[in-house]
């Protein structure tokens, strides 16, 4: 039975700017994902998406794991990791309940109290980490998620999320310079003029 497709995306074009300044980004783009797949989409990072379309979206079936974590200072790991939740309407012993869950799979449990600047790079990722897959997103984008990290603690964060991943059944989209991490990916694309070429 072949695999469920959970992305599509077909003569997807992207431009910027008007008339003789305008600059095609993506002239054509097709791409089929199938559920629990990984991808490595390898290319320049591209911020143009809606505040608002982007927090619907990754309410309902999307997480994000970021290269500078954007966790919330004020918040300690157990709020920052329940908050997704919360947004999405669960009730608030449901979201503690999974997020604290979640922190302790991934080592954490106790600093479920510290705040973000109290945690290492690796431990802050690893939170990171805890959000992005609380509430079982059917899509995790993941971009950059051991930039900031030194190669060995890297290497465990990125074993923890093919983990999660395989875990979760959550179809990874990874955009990464690393092309270790890359490797580890069941496919790899590349952003070339515009256009999605895979890799052999």
């Amino acid at each position: 039975m072949p695999a469920e497709n959970i992305v599509e995306v077909h003569h997807l074009k992207k431009s910027v700017g008007q008339g003789e300044h305008e600059l095609s980004i993506l002239t054509g783009v097709e791409l089929v994902v199938k559920r629990g797949e990984t991808i490595a989409l390898v290319g320049q990072p591209l911020h143009n998406m809606d505040e608002e379309a982007r927090a619907k979206l990754r309410a309902k079936h999307v997480g994000f794991a970021f290269q500078s974590f954007m966790l919330i200072p004020t918040l300690n790991a157990l709020e920052n990791v329940e908050l997704p939740a919360l947004l999405r309407g669960e009730s608030s012993a449901e979201s503690r309940n999974g997020a604290k869950a979640l922190l302790e799979q991934l080592g954490l449990g106790k600093r479920l109290d510290h705040l973000p600047a109290q945690l290492s790079g690796g431990e802050q990722q690893r939170v990171a980490l805890a959000r992005a897959f609380n509430g079982r997103p059917d899509v995790l984008f993941a971009d950059e998620p051991t930039g900031n990290l030194d190669r060995q603690t890297g290497d465990k964060i990125a074993d923890l999320l093919f983990s999660l991943n395989r875990e979760h059944g959550t179809t990874l989209i990874m955009v990464t310079h690393d092309l270790q991490l890359a490797a580890r990916c069941d496919r790899c694309l590349r952003l070339v003029n515009g256009q999605l070429q895979e890799e052999a």
